[in-house]
């Protein structure tokens, strides 16, 4: 697609927009992983970027960050072309990989000065700069013990450290709380909550509702095509994810899982899952709290209690999800019938 690269900085520079992309593509042969993707993300935000594995999230980091080749559209970080200007790009970025990229059995001060080092950072810079990634992430105590010693946790903030040591206008995090406890794992977004206020830039791939809740923006890819894209607020006031005419409730019971039954089998339910000791439920807003009572009464589960329930990212990308498995098998079903 071609485009203006002017206008394009221009645009950028007045949103202040840290990355953008038109019509991101990538395809290796016949498979299309990435397909047409546009995003915008602002600078000093926390861009939360959500799909089923094999969506294409890390296509997508690989090419925004120079390490998969783009094979259509335009992408912009900073203001740069990453078709162009790929070296002034990486200056500019920084990226924690899935599997984090440590040397184990360097200690953590080996692996900061290894890092210092390819980022070209100068003795004194180096210095300067180990001295604040390593308060910030609270490492003093593990520096001379080595990487293949610390914890899950401990690794994580250590490759965080290593992907900050240039100061990059924004940080790729794929999946970087995977794997660890949940207390190192609010330690670490209480950190990306302190950057992110200093104006750093986050783009954060996880599985974890929760975190995307805290993100300030989320998008979801599903099996290579972006299908929501929007602040949390905004996505669950989609009108597809709460119809006209619905509610949403939460059930409770002691036997939450023969009251998913149930409720499954019941008239006016659309759809309903199980959270914890309760049931979540999308149902026809004709349908009394009363008249679900008496469903489960007659099967003899014990009701506790049941309440209007508030739309969750994970009903909103549940929800997508269903529709675009949908309109999948459609298509396939369409397509099988003109073949025949």
């Amino acid at each position: 697609m071609s485009a203006d690269p002017v206008s394009r900085d221009t645009v950028s520079q007045q949103k202040d927009l840290v990355v953008r992309t038109s019509n991101l593509t990538r395809r290796f042969g016949d498979f299309t992983a990435v397909s047409k993707v546009n995003l915008e993300i602002a600078r000093g935000e926390i861009f939360g970027f959500l799909g089923p594995n094999g969506s294409g999230k890390t296509t997508v980091i690989k090419m925004l960050t120079g390490l998969l080749p783009i094979t259509e559209g335009q992408a912009w970080v900073d203001g740069l072309d990453v078709n162009t200007e790929l070296d002034q790009v990486r200056d500019r970025i920084g990226y924690m990989s899935q599997q984090v990229s440590l040397y184990l059995d360097l200690t953590a001060r080996e692996n900061l000065t290894f890092y210092g080092r390819i980022y070209n950072l100068s003795p004194q810079r180096l210095r300067d700069r180990m001295d604040t990634v390593v308060q910030q992430n609270s490492l003093a105590p593990y520096m001379d013990r080595r990487a293949s010693a610390l914890s899950g946790g401990w690794r994580q903030r250590l490759a965080l450290a290593c992907s900050m040591l240039h100061e990059p206008k924004i940080l790729f995090l794929d999946e970087p709380t995977a794997g660890i406890d949940p207390v190192a794992r609010r330690e670490l977004w209480d950190l990306i909550f302190a950057l992110a206020g200093q104006g750093t830039t986050f783009f954060i791939t996880t599985h974890y509702m929760d975190e995307a809740e805290r993100c300030s923006h989320v998008a979801y890819i599903y099996f290579s095509q972006l299908i929501a894209n929007g602040s949390p607020a905004e996505l669950k006031a989609m009108p597809e994810i709460s119809p006209a005419g619905t509610r949403r409730v939460e059930i409770t019971s002691a036997q939450v899982t023969r009251a998913l039954a149930t409720l499954r089998k019941l008239s006016g339910v659309i759809s309903a899952t199980i959270f914890g000791q309760s049931v979540h439920a999308l149902v026809d807003e004709k349908l009394s709290d009363s008249a679900i009572a008496s469903a489960l009464s007659r099967e003899n589960i014990p009701l506790s209690n049941i309440a209007p329930l508030a739309v969750s990212l994970e009903d909103v990308f549940v929800e997508m999800s269903y529709r675009k498995e949908a309109e999948r098998r459609a298509a396939e079903a369409l397509a099988a019938g003109v073949r025949a």
